[in-house]
This record gives structure tokens, sequence and C-alpha cells, in this order.
């Protein structure tokens, strides 16, 4: 068997890279790729680290989940967030069990009714923006998101209700996510989490057990979960779907929020894209959305470029051999879409946005298929495509309806281990545009 692989530079006595780690994770996975190449370690105390970047070692990352990677046992406060059994988390098969109750929820007819409610909590926001001002992208864009998700995921009605402190709520759930806290530990943020878990458990069981007492036609996303039954006509159990609910909820907008935000900057930071995204504008109904080819590719860049999700991570659940290297059983494996997706051997013009890059036939079609922002392989994020069209509609509609100027140039993303949303402040002004008349 291999040797075990290269250590990067810079560990302290004790505590080796865990400072530089939770401080400054991207910067550290650079660094390591230009002393030791595309597979090196980390030392992390009590434990051991392995990166593996580019495109082939993301192919293993995502194909040997579930197999010789453990995905469950990589993320220990997703169990306290949800539930030990529960989707990505269970065994391979009952996570199939569960995703094949979801999936046809995100196909087909399914999406008209999305693209109606997208279109609906878009314009209610551009009529609250009025014609002048200015406002955060994240604040403003994360309860737009919110809302959407809200509507889709549970009904207008519960949207129809939902207010900034609906968006708190999932904050303050969100803040469970913390891969260096000791999970057994009452940390001020854990409580606040699993407080916030709690209560909205109780509200989704409460929505389930109505839509039982009192159906809608034709089934939404939430009357269908309510009345689901397995493959095998077993029922599936509430907590199951509670978790379900509150899943798609949740991370419909925490990876959204971060993507939209972070296209508009580069947008606006590239204008000569603003005006080609506005000239393929038409109407924004499903097919009509479906059409923004220039736009889909700017938000694959954007993806590219702003990994919400910089971080991926498994365990190895046997000792592995890859490329000449010894990764022992227990490892913690990190994937890094914010590193890999910048290797300039397989990126040209690795730092720039450059969103044509797609439509350069196989070579494009190879970029597209190198991107792992929103996971891969058969645990790839469930919902990508309802997040592309609402990414692409509310995008087109703001630009469509407004001329915006970027006041913080240059923004940065949030330090730390968090999701990589642009930090505070990231300012625009915006005034509304006046109509062509022909």
């Amino acid at each position: 068997m291999g040797r075990y692989p290269p250590q990067v530079s810079g560990a302290l006595p004790v505590l080796g890279h865990l400072v530089e780690f939770l401080r400054r994770p991207v910067e550290l996975i650079g660094r390591g790729h230009r002393e030791c190449g595309d597979v090196f370690s980390l030392r992390l105390p009590g434990r051991r680290a392995v990166v593996l970047l580019g495109a082939e070692r993301n192919r293993f990352f995502f194909g040997e989940t579930d197999r010789k990677l453990s995905i469950r046992t990589a993320y220990p406060f997703f169990e306290r967030m949800f539930s030990p059994e529960f989707y990505f988390f269970a065994g391979p098969e009952e996570y199939r069990r569960q995703r094949e109750i979801v999936v046809p929820r995100f196909q087909g007819r399914q999406l008209d009714g999305y693209v109606a409610t997208m279109r609906a909590e878009t314009a209610a926001f551009t009529d609250r923006l009025g014609d002048t001002g200015e406002f955060d992208l994240t604040a403003e864009l994360g309860p737009l998101v919110m809302r959407i998700a809200a509507r889709c995921f549970l009904g207008p009605d519960f949207g129809s209700r939902m207010d900034h402190d609906f968006f708190a709520e999932f904050r303050r759930f969100s803040a469970g996510m913390n891969p260096a806290a000791p999970q057994r530990v009452p940390l001020p943020s854990v409580v606040r989490s699993n407080r916030a878990r709690d209560r909205l458990r109780n509200a989704l069981g409460g929505m389930l057990r109505e839509r039982r007492e009192h159906p809608t036609s034709p089934p939404d996303f939430l009357q269908a979960l309510a009345e689901a039954v397995y493959a095998d006509g077993a029922k599936v159990p509430d907590p199951v779907l509670v978790n379900m609910i509150l899943l798609f909820t949740w991370a419909g907008h925490e990876t959204t929020t971060g993507h939209i935000s972070w296209a508009l900057v580069d947008l606006l930071t590239h204008p000569q894209h603003v005006d080609r995204v506005r000239a393929e504008t038409g109407e924004l109904d499903l097919a009509g959305v479906k059409a923004l080819a220039h736009l889909d590719n700017c938000l694959h860049e954007t993806e590219r470029l702003h990994p919400v999700a910089h971080l991926l991570v498994r365990q190895a659940a046997e000792p592995i051999e890859l490329d000449g290297h010894a990764i022992p059983e227990g490892a913690m494996v990190i994937a890094a879409p914010s590193v890999s997706h910048r290797l300039p051997e397989e990126h040209a013009r690795p730092d720039e946005f450059w969103p044509d890059r797609y439509t350069e036939g196989r070579e494009g079609r190879l970029e597209r298929q190198a991107l792992i922002g929103f996971g891969g392989g058969l645990h790839r994020c469930t919902g990508v495509h309802f997040a592309y069209l609402e990414m692409k509609l509310v995008v087109a509609t703001l630009l469509r309806d407004y001329d915006f100027h970027l006041l913080d140039p240059d923004p940065r993303p949030v330090p730390g281990m968090h999701t990589k949303w642009p930090d505070s402040p990231c300012r625009v002004r915006y005034a509304r545009r006046v109509p062509s008349v022909v």
C-alpha cells in the first residue's frame, strides 16, 4: 500500500492546522495544492484529514460515497439537526427509499406551479422595493428565497403569513451547522439551533395533520408528502416527513441565497453580461425561463467561482489506496469546490468571470460537468433544477426591471467555516428602468 499523503506546511504544536482550517479553510487548501499537488493531508487534533482536488478525484469522492466513503459519519451535526436515519444520513437503501418520495415533486408539471409561485413572490418583492433605493443583497434576497421555498413546499397560506421572523428562525436553526463544535457540548449557538429545530418541527407536524384533515386538490408538495407511502405501500412515518420538509425549506434558502447574491455581484461587475441577459429575456413562464441560455451560463460561472458549499466531507469507511497514497480508515476526506473549480490545468482563465467557457464545445461540456457546487453522484442536490429555475427567474426579473449599482465593490465571502454568502455589507443601489417604447 502507498504512503500517507504529504502534509501541508504551517501545522502548530498540538493544534496542527485546526485554527487555520476554521478561520481560513479555502486559503489553507489552496496553499496545500501549491505545495503538495492534488492529494495532501492536514493535521487536526485527534483525527487525520486528506484533501482530494480535481475532476478525477472528485469522481472518486462521489462515486465511492456509501461504499468506501461515508457521508453519514462525516457530518455529526446534521444528525442532531435532523435525525440519524434521515435522507443523506441513512443507509444507502433507506436513502433511495426516501428519495423516491420527493424526486417526482421536482419534475414535469410540478415545475409550472413552482414558476408561478416564483413569479408572484418576485413581483411582490419588486413592489416593496418601489422605484429607487438601496439594500444589502443577502439581507433582502434571503427572505425572498425563503418565501419562495415556503410557498412552494409548505403551501400558499403559510407563505402568505411568513415574515422576517420565520427567516430568522431558520438562521438560528442554521447556526447549528458547525463542524468544529463538540456535538454534546451545550454551546449557545447549538442550544439556539436545537430550540429553533423543535419549534419548526412542531409547526410542520401540525401542518401535516391539518392537510390530512383538509386536503387540497390538486395536491401540492405538502399535500403529496402528507399522503406519501413508500414504493412497497408502507406509510411514511411523520418524523421522516417533517425532517424532509424542514430539509428542503432550509436547504432551499441556505445555498440559493448565497448563489443568487454572488450572481448579481458577478453580473454587476461585468455589465456586458447584464446587457446580454436583458436581450434574451422574454416572457418568464417555464419555457421562457428555461430558454435563458446565457443567464444559465452566468449562474454556472458563479457556481464555479463562488461555490456556497465550499468544502464537502466524507469519512473513510475502510483503508483506501488512491493514486499511490494510503488513506486510513476513519480519516476525514475533503473535496473542495472552492479550490478545484479554479485549477488552471482544468479551467482556462480560472479566476475570470467567463460564462462563454460553457459554449466551447466538448471542453465547455467538460467544464460544466466538473462543477460540484451542488454535490455529485447519487447525492447530488435533489432540488438543483428547482434552484436554477428560481435563480434564473429572480435575476432576470430584477435586471429587466431595474438598473443596479454595486455600492461595495469586491465583496469577500463570509470568513470561517460558514456557508459562503457574500459578507455584509454587500449593498446595491437601484432605480426602476423605463420600459422601451417601440
